[in-house]
C-alpha cells in the first residue's frame, strides 16, 4: 500500500499531538451519547506520526536515540491504539445487546507473539512495514524483540488461543479468563544434552498488549472455616470466615477478529496480598517479615504449574485454579452484568466453558455464591449452576484427570468441601433410582474415591454439573463414552457430544506461512482465509505441474528460512536438501518420541553393520521439539537419550552427511510457525487411544507435510479426509492395543524375536552414544525392555515399514508434491471456526452464546 500523502519528516523532535495526527481520535476513545466512533483509515503518514507520539512520549526517547526494545514498544502501542476504538466499540455493543457471553475457563492460553498476529487482524501490516522503512527501522528485528508469553503447556494452552481467535473472528461474545503468569512454561536449554529448566522472564522489558486494572481487583479468600447462622426470615444459613484473602488484579489483553472490526477481551488474574508491605515490622528490622505476606500472595500466580510432586506443590496448584475461577465468577457477576440484573436469569447471558478439570472448582465456587451470598435456595441454585457449565474433558489417560484430597480441599477450601459433598448425596440418591440395588455403580460414580485416598474426583464432578461433556475426536469421545466415564454415559447419553479439535488458519497459514498462503491467495482468492472449507478449491490443481512446481519452491523457501533461524538461533546447519521429519509435542511416553529415536538410531546401525550400503539411506534431518515437565524423570532421560544420538550420529563421517538429528531447545509457538512450514514429513506416533486429539497433526497437514501416523486422536479424522494414499498408517488399533494388553504384553519378546530391534536396543545399552558408559541410559532401556507402557517395542517393525514407504514415496517428488497440495485441500475442516461452530450448535446453544 503506497501512500498519496506528503511523506513527513523524520526527526528528532516530537511531533505535535494535534488529532489528525493520531492513530484513533479522541472522540474514538470516549463512550458519547451515540456510543464510540470507528477510528479512522491508516495511511502511512498517520502511522509515522502515531509511532513518533508513542516513542516520545510514552518510551521518553528521540528517535536517534531508541533501543530496539524501545521501537518494539511504540509500534506495539501504535497498533494497539488502531486496535482500540474496535475494542470499546465491540464491549458497548455487547452491553446494550445484552448478549449471551462465552466464559472461557483455561488455566492455559499458549498466545504466541501478539505484534504479527494483531498486525494481520488490523490489515496493518503492509503500512507499518512502509512506515518503519521511513523511519529507517529494521522491521524484522523489531519484530524478533517481541517475548512469547509462555502462558501455556502445549496443546491445551494452543488450543484455547485458537478458539478465542476463531471466537472474535466470527463476532461471537467471549471473555477469556486465566493467570497471568509471572514467569510461564520454563524456558529450556540443554547441558551435557540434559534439560535444564530457567525461569521464563516474559515480563522483563514489559509487554505492550495489557491493560492492568488495580481498580477493578477482586478478594479471593482460603481456609479458615464455616459456620452457621439464621438469616432475616430465619432460615439456617452457611457462611465462610476465610482465614486470609488475596487481591485479584485483571489484566487485559485485545482479541481482535480477523479484520472485521470485533474485538473480545481475554482477562488474566495475577495475585497481590491485601497489605503488600508492613511498616512497622520494616521499621523494627525484620525486613523480610515486612514484606512475607506479599510474597506469600505473589506465589499464587508466580509460575505456571509449579511441581506438584510435594504437598506444597500440590497445594499451591489448588491455590491457583481456585484463584482464578473465584476472580472469573465475581468478576462476571459483580463487574461485567448489570447492576440490577436478576441472576435467576443468569443462564442466559453466561455459558462458562471448562477448559479440562483444571477449573472445575468453579461448580462450588458458583453455588456458593447463589446460595451463601445471594440467598438462593439450593435447588433453585443447582438449577441454574447446571445451565452455567460445559465441561471438555482433554485426555484419557486416568493421571491426568485431577483428583484433589478431601484433606487439602477441606482445608484450603472449607464451604467448597460442604457443598461437593451435598452434591455427591443428592447426586447419588438420582443415581440409586435411576438403578436401584447397584451399590457397585454407587461407588464407581461417587464423586468422592475411597482408595487409596478419600478425594473428590473433578472430572465427575464437571460431568455431573455440566449441561454437555465433550471429546475432541470422533475416537476420543468415543473412548470417553466407552471407557473413560461410561457409568455417566448410560445415565445421561444425551449429555455427551465431539467437537473435534481446530486450529486457526490466521496464524498458523496466513500468518506463519506467507509464501503458500500468497500462493493459495493467487490460486482461489483470499476468502479461504475465513471459510477454510474454501481450500477444496486446490484439489483440481494437484494435477498441475507448474502448480506442483510453484509449490514445492515454498517448501524449499521454508525449509531456507529455517535454516537461516536455526544457524542463528541454534548454531546448526539445517540441510537442505534432506528431508525434513519432524516430532515436535510435549515431551511425554505415550507420544513415543522413543519409538522415533529407535527408528533413527536402526538407521544408523544399519550403516554401522553393514546392513545397509550409505547410499540407499534417503538424506533425511529429524527434528524434535519437546520440553518435558520438570518432575517427569522418564521423559527427561529420553530427551538426554536423543540429545546423545543427535551429537554421535552428526559427526560419524560414516552417515557421509545422510542422517541428521536435531534437537532445538526450548520448542515454542515462535519455533512452531518456522519449523511447521518448512516440514516434509509430521510424526504423530502416539499409541492408539492415548492421544485425545492432537493439533499439531492438523497444522502440518495445512501447511503440506506429510502424516505418519497411528489410529489416534484426530488421525483417524485426517486419514479418514485426505485418504490413505496420502497417509501412511501404522500400528494397532485401539481394541488390538486392549486385546494385547489383555493377553499380557511382554515388551523384551520384541527385543528376541526381532534382529533389527535387538541390534538397535544393543547399540544404545553398549554406551555408544554415551562416551562408553552403558549405565547413562539404562533407566531408558529397562523401562522399555521390561515394561514399555505404550508399547514402543511392539510397534517398531510396523513403523519401519511405515518409513519404507515415507521414502518411495518421497523418491518421486511430483507425486509427493500431489499428496501434499492434497492434504492441504482435504484439511480444511481443521479450522477452530468449525469447532467454534460446532461448540455454538451441539454445547452452547444456537443464537444464545
Amino acid at each position: 500500500m503506497t501512500s498519496t500523502h506528503p511523506q513527513p519528516v523524520i526527526t528528532d523532535e516530537s511531533p505535535s499531538a494535534d488529532a489528525n495526527r493520531r492513530g484513533p481520535s479522541f472522540e474514538a476513545t470516549h463512550e458519547l451519547a451515540t456510543g464510540p466512533v470507528a477510528s479512522p483509515p491508516a495511511t502511512v503518514d498517520g502511522f509515522v506520526r502515531e509511532f513518533l507520539d508513542q516513542l516520545n512520549f510514552g518510551q521518553g526517547v528521540k528517535l536517534s536515540q531508541s533501543t530496539i526494545n524501545d521501537q518494539y514498544m511504540a509500534l506495539a502501542r501504535t497498533v494497539r491504539s488502531y486496535l482500540m476504538a474496535s475494542w470499546l466499540e465491540t464491549g458497548h455493543r455487547r452491553r446494550k445487546e445484552e448478549t449471551k457471553v462465552v466464559g472461557y475457563l483455561s488455566a492455559e492460553y499458549l498466545l504466541g507473539r501478539q505484534l504479527g498476529n494483531n498486525l494481520l487482524a488490523s490489515d496493518l501490516q503492509d503500512i507499518a512495514d512502509q512506515a518503519m522503512e521511513r523511519c529507517g527501522i529494521d522491521m524484522a528485528a523489531v519484530r524478533g524483540q517481541e517475548v512469547e508469553p509462555g502462558l501455556g503447556n502445549g496443546g491445551l494452552g494452543r488450543l484455547a488461543a485458537c478458539f478465542v481467535d476463531s471466537l472474535a473472528t466470527m463476532d461471537v461474545a467471549c471473555i477469556g479468563y486465566g493467570i497471568r503468569y509471572e514467569y510461564g512454561i520454563f524456558r529450556q536449554t540443554f547441558v551435557d544434552h540434559r534439560q535444564v529448566e530457567e525461569p521464563d522472564s516474559w515480563l522483563r522489558l514489559g509487554s505492550p498488549w495489557e491493560f492492568p486494572h488495580p481498580e477493578r481487583a477482586v478478594q479471593v479468600g482460603f481456609a479458615g472455616h464455616t459456620e452457621t447462622y439464621a438469616d432475616e426470615q430465619g432460615r439456617e444459613r452457611t457462611r465462610w470466615a476465610p482465614a486470609w484473602q488475596v487481591r485479584g488484579v485483571p489484566y487485559h489483553y485485545m482479541v481482535p477478529g480477523f479484520r472485521n472490526g470485533v474485538v473480545n477481551t481475554l482477562r488474566l488474574w495475577s495475585a497481590e496480598a491485601n497489605q503488600a508491605f508492613d511498616l512497622q515490622t520494616f521499621n523494627r528490622g525484620d525486613y523480610a517479615q515486612a514484606s512475607r505476606a506479599e510474597i506469600f500472595a505473589e506465589n499464587i500466580s508466580k509460575v505456571l504449574y509449579p511441581d506438584d510432586s510435594t504437598p506444597q506443590g500440590k497445594e499451591l496448584r489448588l491455590q491457583q485454579q481456585y484463584f482464578f475461577v473465584a476472580c472469573s465468577l465475581r468478576d462476571f457477576i459483580e463487574n461485567t452484568l448489570p447492576r440490577d440484573f436478576d441472576l435467576h436469569r443468569l443462564p442466559e447471558r453466561i455459558i462458562f466453558q471448562l477448559n479440562d478439570t483444571h477449573p472445575v472448582i468453579a461448580v462450588p465456587e458458583l453455588m456458593r455464591i447463589l446460595v451463601d451470598e445471594k440467598g438462593f435456595d439450593w435447588d433453585e441454585a443447582w438449577g441454574i449452576t447446571r445451565r452455567c457449565f460445559a465441561y471438555t474433558c482433554h485426555t484419557l489417560l486416568p493421571e491426568a484427570l485431577e483428583v484433589w484430597p478431601v484433606e487439602l480441599l477441606g482445608r484450603l477450601l472449607p464451604r467448597h468441601l460442604e457443598i461437593i459433598y451435598r452434591i455427591n448425596e443428592e447426586f447419588l440418591l438420582e443415581v440409586r433410582e435411576a438403578f436401584p440395588g447397584d451399590e457397585g455403580r454407587i461407588r464407581r460414580m461417587s464423586i468422592i474415591a475411597e482408595q487409596p485416598q478419600r478425594a473428590v474426583r473433578m472430572a465427575y464432578l464437571a460431568t455431573v454439573a455440566g449441561a454437555k461433556v465433550n471429546g475432541v475426536a470422533e475416537l476420543h469421545s468415543q473412548l470417553l463414552r466407552d471407557d473413560v466415564l461410561p457409568d455417566f454415559n448410560a445415565m445421561w447419553p444425551d449429555k455427551f457430544t465431539n467437537v473435534t479439535n481446530g486450529i486457526t488458519p490466521r496464524r498458523f497459514l496466513r500468518l506463519a506461512n506467507r509464501k503458500l498462503s500468497s500462493l493459495i491467495t493467487d490460486t482461489i482468492g483470499d476468502g479461504w482465509v475465513t471459510d477454510l472449507d474454501r481450500l477444496r478449491e486446490l484439489e483440481p490443481y494437484a494435477n498441475d505441474p507448474e502448480f506442483r512446481r510453484r509449490f514445492r519452491e515454498v517448501k524449499a523457501a521454508n525449509k531456507a528460512r529455517l535454516g537461516d533461524l536455526l544457524q542463528v538461533r541454534d548454531g546448526v546447519e539445517l540441510r537442505q536438501d534432506h528431508l525434513l521429519d519432524v516430532m515436535v509435542k510435549r515431551l511425554h511416553e505415550y507420544k513415543r518420541q522413543t519409538l522415533k529415536l529407535l527408528h533413527v538410531v536402526s538407521v544408523y546401525e544399519g550403516v554401522l553393520s553393514g546392513r545397509t550400503p550409505v547410499e540407499q539411506v534417503t538424506p533425511r534431518t529429524v527434528l524434535f521439539g519437546a520440553k518435558a515437565a520438570p518432575g517427569y524423570h522418564m521423559a527427561k532421560e529420553i530427551i538426554y537419550l536423543i540429545n546423545a544420538v543427535a551429537a554421535k550420529v552428526n559427526t560419524d563421517p560414516v552417515m557421509d552427511g545422510r542422517l541428521q538429528v536435531l534437537f532445538p531447545a526450548n520448542y515454542n509457538v515462535t519455533l512452531a510457525e518456522k519449523v511447521i512450514p518448512a516440514a516434509d514429513l509430521s510424526e504423530q506416533i502416539s499409541l492408539a487411544g492415548k492421544e485425545a486429539s492432537g493439533t499439531g497433526n492438523m497444522k502440518f497437514a495445512l501447511n503440506g507435510a506429510l502424516t505418519i501416523g497411528t489410529l489416534d486422536g484426530a488421525n483417524v479424522e485426517i486419514l479418514d479426509l485426505v485418504g490413505e494414499d496420502h497417509f501412511f498408517l501404522f500400528g494397532m488399533t485401539e481394541p488390538e492395543v486392549e486385546q494385547l494388553l489383555q493377553r499380557g504384553y511382554v515388551p523384551s519378546a520384541y527385543y528376541d524375536q526381532d534382529p533389527v530391534l535387538k541390534a538397535t536396543i544393543d547399540l544404545i545399552g553398549s554406551g555408544h552414544f554415551t562416551g562408553g558408559d552403558p549405565g547413562a541410559v539404562s533407566a531408558v532401556l529397562d523401562n522399555l525392555l521390561n515394561h514399555d507402557p505404550f508399547m514402543a517395542l511392539a510397534g517398531f517393525h510396523a513403523y519401519l515399514g511405515a518409513q519404507d514407504r515415507v521414502e518411495r514415496a518421497y523418491a518421486d517428488p511430483e507425486g509427493w508434491s500431489r499428496s501434499t497440495i492434497l492434504n492441504v485441500a482435504r484439511c480444511g475442516f481443521f479450522s477452530s471456526d468449525r469447532s467454534m461452530r460446532d461448540y455454538l450448535d451441539r454445547i452452547w446453544a444456537p443464537g444464545q452464546a
